[in-house]
């Protein structure tokens, strides 16, 4: 399989920034239709005025029934069907989780968990009649392997894979395919963005990939129907030694994670 892009009808959470910026540039200047979402109102308008016949947007908090209502009403009412749909939108929060309370748990899991599951059931019909439909889910190599100070942000990624895992079979006889990007440590302002950050640690110096580097990549993944991305190289040796050799990936995580 290998998707088009032109004219693909697109639904697109997390736009403002980063990786959700890089694909709403790469898919409109290919030919795709997006509307796309963030808190942000400026930046979103900027990033729609780069493309004023492609790219549409709502500004507001994914985490809100009535906005994931009214972003499913804008893309039955314009298009009637959605091709693909993705969730792109997280937050993150370092430190250690006794030190944390109630309300961060409950924050992160609420966008990074709740709002995708739930937009990804409100757009059910809508990606039963697109082409070639598909979700495509931002997550984490952290979705394989937790490292320590990120408890809450692990958690979710891992409760993420599990549900689009199960819903992969469930939706596969619908023709509705399920696309899982797996990314290391982005060059983005995702830890400027953070719940909380109590670690003192200097995330950014990791040598992060680009955002664009991560979108080219996904939208290959996705035209080629791919259970899941994940990147970079280090990032799948993570996985492998930690499938394989747990004890050598914990000593590993203990020294350098």
């Amino acid at each position: 399989m290998r998707r088009a892009i032109q004219d693909c009808r697109v639904l697109l959470t997390g736009a403002s920034s980063g990786i959700g910026a890089a694909l709403t540039r790469q898919l409109a200047t290919r030919g795709a239709r997006l509307l796309v979402t963030a808190r942000r109102t400026e930046r979103l308008a900027k990033l729609a005025s780069e493309f004023p016949n492609q790219v549409e947007f709502i500004a507001g908090d994914i985490t809100c029934g009535a906005h994931r209502a009214a972003l499913v009403e804008r893309v039955r009412r314009e298009w009637g069907a959605l091709d693909l749909l993705i969730n792109n939108a997280g937050v993150g929060a370092m430190g250690r989780f006794d030190d944390a309370d109630e309300s961060r748990l409950r924050r992160i899991f609420e966008v990074n968990v709740f709002a995708p599951l739930e937009l990804t059931r409100a757009t059910h019909s809508l990606l039963s009649s697109g082409r070639t439909p598909a979700v495509m889910a931002i997550s984490s190599v952290l979705a394989h392997r937790a490292v320590p100070l990120k408890s809450e942000y692990c958690a979710t990624k891992f409760a993420l894979h599990g549900f689009y895992d199960s819903l992969r079979a469930e939706w596969a006889k619908e023709g509705i395919s399920i696309v899982l990007v797996s990314p290391s440590t982005t060059d983005s302002d995702f830890f400027d963005a953070a719940i909380e950050d109590s670690t003192g640690r200097e995330w950014k110096g990791r040598r992060p990939m680009t955002p664009d580097y991560v979108a080219r990549r996904a939208i290959v993944a996705w035209q080629r129907d791919q259970h899941e991305l994940i990147l970079p190289l280090s990032g799948k040796l993570l996985v492998t030694i930690d499938r394989w050799f747990p004890a050598l990936a914990d000593r590993l995580i203990a020294r350098f994670g």
